[in-house]
């Protein structure tokens, strides 16, 4: 009889447990500081500038496996402004082996631009070099916001 009650074997049943997928192994996997960076925008800010208050936009880079925080600011919200803040944090954080994002078409204006400008370099040991310090892109699925979780977090305390 009391297999046969449907509300019974629902108070009945074990609690279920809720399935995880894995972290990827970029957050896992001890690297020097970003080594692995998750990349977003926020903004806009006032400045100030003599009497003028131009609006800016701030550049959140963060280490995925140690989550220090890295800020450069942008003019815009445009490719050429975030290729400008990418080159920055390289220059000073060194380089970068895999980058993560959401959609954001500034993110993938800039990514074709640098694929672009890596096909239009003629010299073989510039080449060699820049294959070897390849940036590897990982984009979010477009409605995906809960996957940018780390650098969002970021962005809050900000």
């Amino acid at each position: 009889v009391i297999n046969n009650c449907v509300v019974c074997r629902k108070k009945r049943r074990p609690m279920m447990e809720q399935k995880m997928a894995d972290l990827p192994k970029e957050r896992v996997v001890p690297a020097p500081p970003f080594t692995n960076t998750g990349i977003d925008f926020f903004g806009p800010q006032l400045i100030k500038e003599g009497r003028k208050q131009p609006k800016r936009y701030g550049v959140l880079f963060t280490c995925l496996s140690s989550r220090a925080v890295h800020i450069e600011t942008a003019n815009s919200l445009d490719t050429s402004s975030f290729i400008n803040a990418l080159r920055r944090f390289i220059a000073r954080r060194g380089n970068v082996k895999v980058i993560r994002c959401d959609n954001g078409t500034n993110f993938r204006g800039a990514e074709q631009e640098l694929k672009k400008a890596m096909q239009e370099i003629q010299s073989e040991k510039v080449q060699e070099f820049l294959l070897k310090a390849n940036i590897d892109w990982h984009f979010n699925p477009p409605a995906a916001s809960h996957m940018g979780g780390v650098w969002e977090r970021q962005i809050r305390t900000m």
